[in-house]
Formats: structure tokens, C-alpha cells, sequence
């Protein structure tokens, strides 16, 4: 092994997976004895801690993890709020998600993430190959999700467990979807923010998940509060709109892809429709039939969408002209569904604003570039109490 020492997991993956993982909250670090390693030249000494998520375990650790191997953004988010984000060596579309990220962080003080030059894990599919080549300290990812990828099998996660450095993650929390053969004895669903916090145990940053998790749950308390009732919330659709059709996502359902919708409460104009997966993809005929109140345009403020020119080809089109959201101008970009603690945030902000204009004050749109910035009087939760946590100043 390189400069740290991976201690193991209290579970073993594969023929004897370990039942009784973690409860949904994260209670914090244990601390084990202190632990001496040597090698030719140097002894050292180092106080090892455990953290713990399934389908994982436990997983005990020498030093806090420098070098940091994540897939999706939510664990670079979480990264960056814990302070740790220049420990990150690599992100799915860098430019997508790192752009995207800092047009959230722009609007925070002293906060950025530093995404140029990292590589794409899945450009040309996960590897073993490539993990090697980063020699990370933890890898931020499901083994349960590697084992489904490509070419790769049980074994070849054990080896990256056993040789490299531990798996921690959790993905099918996302929509809450079973997991695959072999570990859904150790699976448990988690909420984003109970997500964070077993993440913030990996690396030992209590205080910040704490001061953080205040911030989120001031927040909530201010959507439920402000919420009205069930018949005079509107209908909405998210989705993504591609050559006269639309990906469109259930807003409602479970997992913590939808972490910035279904806490608002609005109603799903597609909740009725089983695309036995959490989206489908309807044609114009379908929305018009549907005819929501608001369309969330999902991945609006990425990059890789220019919301003008999607708002314009709405606009032309014979059928979605006449659509009720085209025509009284509720058609709103919206974040990525892979949404880490400080993303979510400000995703629910944008959303209470985007449903509820009359309660939670008015969007002011968005056109490109970095978050709109909202009057200090209009928002919804404390961009100097975020900066600060993210600081350490807690």
C-alpha cells in the first residue's frame, strides 16, 4: 500500500455480505485504539476511526482520506460543504457538473470547486484500470452499483476493496430502486441529508455536517410552514425536452434525486403513468393532454442546455404554444437531479420559488451563468451561515 493504510470493512461483500448496517442517521466517528504501521524505513503512529454506510459496514480508517475517487457530483458536493473538495480526483462530466456547481457556490463566500483537469470515470466506462492509475484513498461510490457496470463482477469489486481502498456510497437511495443480486440484505435507504452525514464521518467533519443540517432543516420548517393546501397547489412535470418530446420524471416519488421537489409538494401532472422506472418519455401530444401548470426543465442550468432556445422551440411549435405553462411563461430551468447538500439547497429554494411565487416571492428567471442572485430579504436560508459551515467557522 501507498501513503495510508486501509484497515478493512466490517462487511464482506459477495458470498457473505454482513446484515445490520447503520441506521439512517449518522451518529458520528468511533474512535478504535491507536494503530501502528511500519514499513523499511518509518514507523508511524495514527488514531483510527470508523465510518459506516450500506451496503458497506463499517469501514476503519487510519487518516482522512487526501485523495478522493467520486463518479456522480453529489459526493463532490458533499466534499466541498465538508471542506474536503481538493481532495476530489475525479467527476462524471467534469465540466458539466463542476460548471454547475460553482454557479451555486458563486453566491457563496469563498467557495469554489477547482474541477479543470479531472478526468471523466465514465468516459469510456468504469475500469479497474483507472482506479489504480488515481490510487485514492476512498472511493465514494456504491459497490453495489460498480458490480452492475461492464465488465466488471464480484470479484473485481473485492479486489479494488482489498488492494486499493474502500468503497463508500449509496446509490440506490436515489429512487430507491432494489438493489442488485448479492446485496440487498445489506441495502437501507437513506434520505440525502442522512447520506451526507455518514459521508461527513469518512471525513471526521462533524461540525460542518451539523451546522450545515441546521441550515437545511430551517429551511424545510419555512417550505412546510409556508406550503398551502393540497387543492390550491398547481401541477408540474419535470423533464427534459429533446427534439419534440420530453424525458419527463415522477416529482413525488421516493429517493434523494428528488430531494428538491417532492418536499414542495406540488402535484405530479404524470403521476398516474407507470413507466415502471421513475421516468419516461412522452411526446407533445401527451403534455398538452396533461397540461401542467409548470414545466421544470431538469439540467436548465447546466451547460448543456440553453433554456432560451428551449423556451423558443416551445414557443414555435403548434401544440406546445398552446401548453398553459408556455403561454403564462412557467417554464423554468432546473438543477441536476444528482444533487449533493449545498446544490440541494439552493435546488429547493429555486423550486419554492418556481411553484409558489405568491408564498415563497417570485423567481427572477434564469437565462445562463451563475444562480440569480435573490435580494437578502427574499431568501430562504442564510448564504453567510453556509459559507461559514463550508469555512469551519462553526
Amino acid at each position: 500500500m501507498s501513503r495510508r493504510r486501509y484497515l478493512g470493512t466490517g462487511a464482506a461483500l459477495g458470498g457473505a455480505l454482513l446484515a445490520g448496517c447503520s441506521g439512517g442517521g449518522s451518529d458520528g466517528t468511533t474512535t478504535s485504539s491507536t494503530d501502528t504501521t511500519t514499513d523499511a524505513d518509518t514507523t508511524t503512529q495514527s488514531q483510527s476511526y470508523t465510518a459506516s454506510v450500506a451496503p458497506v459496514g463499517d469501514v476503519e480508517f487510519d487518516s482522512v482520506p487526501e485523495s478522493v475517487f467520486t463518479v456522480f457530483p453529489q459526493y463532490a458536493d458533499m466534499a466541498v460543504a465538508l471542506g474536503h473538495g481538493d481532495a476530489i480526483n475525479s467527476v462524471y462530466v467534469p465540466k458539466m457538473s463542476g460548471t454547475t456547481m460553482n454557479q451555486y457556490y458563486a453566491r457563496l463566500d469563498d467557495v469554489s470547486f477547482d474541477w479543470e483537469g479531472l478526468p471523466d470515470p465514465l468516459s469510456d466506462g468504469l475500469s479497474k484500470e483507472f482506479l489504480y492509475s488515481l490510487d485514492s484513498d476512498v472511493h465514494l461510490t456504491d459497490p453495489a452499483w460498480a458490480s452492475t457496470q461492464q465488465n466488471w463482477s464480484q470479484s473485481d469489486v473485492e479486489e479494488i476493496r482489498d488492494t486499493l481502498a474502500p468503497w463508500f456510497g449509496n446509490f440506490y437511495s436515489g429512487t430507491n430502486a432494489d438493489a442488485p443480486d448479492g446485496y440487498a440484505d445489506a441495502y437501507e435507504y437513506y434520505t440525502l441529508w442522512e447520506l451526507f452525514g455518514h459521508v461527513a464521518d469518512v471525513f471526521r467533519e462533524r461540525a460542518r455536517y451539523e451546522a450545515l443540517a441546521s441550515v437545511h432543516a430551517d429551511l424545510m420548517t419555512t417550505i412546510e410552514d409556508g406550503l398551502p393546501p393540497e387543492d390550491e397547489r398547481p401541477t408540474a412535470v419535470r423533464v427534459t425536452y429533446s427534439d419534440g418530446s420530453f424525458w419527463t420524471y415522477h416529482i413525488n416519488w421516493p429517493g434523494y434525486w428528488q430531494a428538491d421537489t417532492r418536499p414542495l409538494g406540488a402535484h405530479d401532472a404524470f403521476a398516474d403513468e407507470d413507466w415502471g422506472q421513475l421516468w419516461g418519455q412522452v411526446g407533445m401530444e401527451a403534455m398538452a393532454e396533461a397540461d401542467p401548470d409548470v414545466i421544470l426543465h431538469l439540467w436548465g442550468m447546466t451547460p448543456n442546455y440553453d433554456m432560451a432556445q428551449v423556451r423558443s422551440q416551445l414557443e414555435s411549435h403548434d401544440v406546445g404554444s398552446q401548453l398553459s405553462a408556455v403561454q403564462n411563461d412557467r417554464v423554468y430551468a432546473q438543477g441536476m437531479r444528482y444533487q449533493g447538500p449545498v446544490m440541494n439547497l439552493f435546488q429547493l429554494e429555486m423550486t419554492a420559488k418556481q411553484l409558489y411565487p405568491d408564498v415563497f416571492g417570485e423567481w427572477p428567471g434564469y437565462t445562463g451563468g451563475d444562480y440569480p442572485q435573490i435580494p437578502e430579504d427574499e431568501r430562504l436560508f442564510s448564504r453567510a451561515d453556509v459559507s461559514a459551515a463550508i469555512d469551519g467557522d462553526v
